[in-house]
């Protein structure tokens, strides 16, 4: 199933983000023997009802590193649950880099109903998103694991506007909470333009928050080309999803994502900016389809990227 129409369908009621028996000073999972290298390639995977089946996929695509999808436990995050994944990550020699969750409640992809559902900008869902990302936060500590992300959503352009000044406040509240357990926070890119990103992370004024930075949600909602949006919010970049995409044709629905190197992203021109910055965080696939097809995909877009990431770096 699609990520947008599994998300759009999870109506999970978020409990506390208090974690009843976390014992946060355990002893985290840390990958040290196949520690990743800076822009080492990784992939996002889906954390369901087994655990381990998708951290041992990312081992069979010969990756180190993966970012979790977490959104299936919201509100059933236990440490049973993190010893599992914990054990699933030191067993295949997987770091886990960073954590997200979106949910929960209605998310629609698209530009009718997706500035009333998506990120923390609505606020009929903002109080239950906010408690499912400490929710996140706390449990990624359990891991070791020193990213949790997020859509923010359509954040207003006009820093007048009321939803703005109250969506900055929630960023800050998940990035001090995130500070707290030793995490920085990150804004994926997508819905809103990078000047309004940027100019959010400004008026946080929080050092502990950053942005994630997917190349193909800059196309996909037609807010900016990544290249260009470097430029702006490059050196808050704390992790990247690389995707490719076309820009939206019909304006009530989004682009469409593709394989990559069939869209429009200048992987090579994104990925040489990045380095200059001093980008040492991985670059993770993300594939919006399910199967053998991403699998497939996922494969061909590994050696891909590499290639361009052995140009960029002049490491093989």
């Amino acid at each position: 199933m699609l990520r947008r129409e599994f998300l759009a369908k999870a109506g999970v009621v978020a409990t506390a983000h208090t974690i009843p028996g976390f014992g946060l000073s355990q002893r985290p999972f840390f990958n040290t023997e196949n520690k990743p290298k800076p822009m080492d390639v990784g992939v996002l995977i889906r954390i369901g009802d087994n655990p381990e089946e998708p951290i041992a996929r990312v081992k069979e695509l010969g990756l180190n590193n993966c970012f979790l999808s977490l959104d299936h436990y919201i509100g059933k995050f236990t440490q049973q649950l993190a010893d599992r994944i914990g054990s699933a990550l030191n067993k295949y020699g997987i770091t886990a880099t960073t954590a997200e969750v979106v949910g929960p409640g209605r998310l629609v992809w698209d530009f009718e109903d997706g500035p009333s559902t998506i990120g923390l900008v609505p606020r009929e869902s903002r109080a239950a998103r906010l408690d499912a990302l400490k929710q996140a936060s706390d449990f990624a500590k359990l891991l070791g694991v020193p990213q949790v992300q997020t859509h923010c959503g359509f954040i207003p352009e006009n820093p007048r506007d009321p939803l703005y000044a109250e969506t900055v406040q929630t960023i800050r509240e998940i990035t001090m909470h995130c500070a707290n357990n030793g995490q920085h926070f990150l804004m994926e890119t997508g819905q809103e333009t990078p000047t309004t990103m940027s100019r959010a992370i400004q008026d946080v004024n929080h050092p502990n928050l950053g942005v994630g930075l997917d190349t193909a949600n800059l196309i996909l909602y037609g807010k900016a080309n990544p290249v260009d949006a470097v430029d702006i919010i490059g050196r808050h970049v704390r992790s990247v999803h690389a995707k490719d995409g076309k820009w939206p044709t019909d304006p009530m629905k989004l682009g469409e994502e593709v394989v990559i190197g069939r869209g429009l992203v200048d992987f090579e021109k994104v990925f040489s900016k990045l380095h200059k910055l001093g980008y040492t965080g991985a670059i993770t696939i993300e594939r919006e389809i399910e199967g053998a097809q991403q699998m497939e995909d996922i494969r061909r877009e590994k050696v891909y990227l590499q290639g361009i990431l052995a140009k960029v770096t002049g490491v093989q």
